[in-house]
């Protein structure tokens, strides 16, 4: 079966597909055993992603999923019965590899993205999604929250696409609901973001333009007395460039972080 790269299913694919065929090659970095499996059961030819994003694309995904998954296990090894409330989770497949046997965790989703997600990835327990617009606050009800316990929040490729105002507002009401929580994510420079678009508009998906960046992450600080900057990053610091890459992936790898286009910056929402 062919994949339409723009439609819900095939944005939400790209991704594992990523993991999966990245993580096969280099387990060194990421093994995700979970998406391997879904992806060699998943009817689709996946020739137009790998001819779209390449080695590299595939090295980001698990690179990524590399740095939410350590930052969560630093979080439970703290909170072991702490929430993670992973934001746009699509066809993210972290519970399985970061599971303690305490945590409680929920996937948060679009109704159309939940949907598509419980015909590949089964809830459980503690393993549950939420099918509500990140924006919804009335999400906040369906979280488990003991301020002891800790919540972190994660989420990877998303918050590119919204505008600063909705950013801006949600984090406020996330700090004045969920004190003493994190909030882990990556996120594109002005420039890097400008790059991106150009990219995204030669595909013709007009529906995929990026808005929100991050040059300096003390804005955040700005927005709310309640947000700290605990740190900000460059994209794949500490993850040498393989020998087995193409020189391409290994050139794109050292731009990413001597341009600073990519990040990962984690928030505090301050108890005071």
């Amino acid at each position: 079966m062919s994949l339409n790269l723009q439609s819900v299913q095939g944005t939400m694919l790209i991704p594992l597909w990523g993991r999966a065929t990245a993580s096969e090659k280099n387990p060194e970095i990421l093994y995700d055993k979970e998406a391997i499996e879904i992806i060699a059961g998943c009817d689709f030819n996946f020739t137009e992603i790998s001819n779209t994003f390449g080695e590299y694309g595939g090295i980001s995904y698990i690179v990524r999923a590399k740095k939410v998954d350590d930052t969560i296990r630093a979080f439970i090894v703290k909170h072991p019965r702490a929430t993670i409330v992973n934001i746009g989770a699509g066809l993210d497949t972290t519970f399985s590899r970061v599971d303690n046997g305490t945590l409680n965790w929920y996937n948060l989703d679009l109704p159309d993205a939940i949907a598509f997600r419980k015909t590949l990835i089964a809830d459980s327990q503690r393993n549950i999604s939420v099918a509500k617009s990140f924006f919804d606050v009335s999400w906040f009800d369906d979280v488990i929250f003991n301020e002891e316990d800790g919540i972190l929040f994660v989420s990877a490729g998303v918050f590119y696409y919204f505008q600063e105002s909705e950013l801006k507002g949600i984090f406020q009401e996330m700090g004045l609901r969920f004190p003493g929580g994190e909030l882990y994510f990556d996120a594109e420079s002005k420039f890097a973001l400008k790059t991106s678009n150009r990219t995204v508009e030669k595909t013709g998906n007009k529906d995929a333009k990026m808005y929100f960046y991050v040059n300096n992450p003390k804005v955040f600080e700005g927005w709310s007395s309640k947000i700290k900057v605990l740190s900000c990053e460059s994209y794949f610091k500490g993850i040498p460039a393989s020998k087995r890459w193409e020189s391409g992936t290994r050139v794109m790898v050292r731009a990413v972080d001597l341009l600073k286009m990519m990040k990962f910056v984690h928030l505090r929402f301050e108890r005071k």
